[in-house]
């Protein structure tokens, strides 16, 4: 079974993206409100994804992704912002992001990940 981290600190979002997941059969792993968390709970957990949200307290979706990189240079991380954040997604990307999608999303946008 697949495991999924879901980073970002609104709790709505870490919902809708953990009911999009868990009907496509993969398992929570672990929820992160911030940065400097997802990258713990990404060494703990090792999971086969994780969906980053771009803007959050303490330390930012691009320097976790970086960090989470370090750890694991094979890390898949899908990034999740809002659409004002064009040039930042960019940077992700040529960090190492896999892809990115864009809120508010819809279920759909997050399907071809699960």
């Amino acid at each position: 079974m697949h495991r999924l981290l879901i980073v970002d600190d609104a709790l709505i979002m870490r919902m809708k993206i953990r009911e999009v997941a868990t009907r496509a059969g993969w398992t929570v792993a672990a929820e992160a409100t911030s940065g400097s968390e997802a990258v713990q709970l990404y060494d703990t957990h090792r999971p086969d994804l994780v969906t980053m949200d771009l803007v959050m307290p303490e330390m930012d979706g691009l320097e976790a992704l970086r960090a989470i990189r370090e750890l694991d240079p094979n890390a898949s991380v899908v990034m999740v912002s809002a659409v004002n954040q064009k040039e930042k997604l960019r940077e992700c990307i040529a960090a190492g992001a896999v892809d990115f999608v864009i809120k508010p999303f819809q279920p759909l946008d997050l399907q071809t990940f699960f």
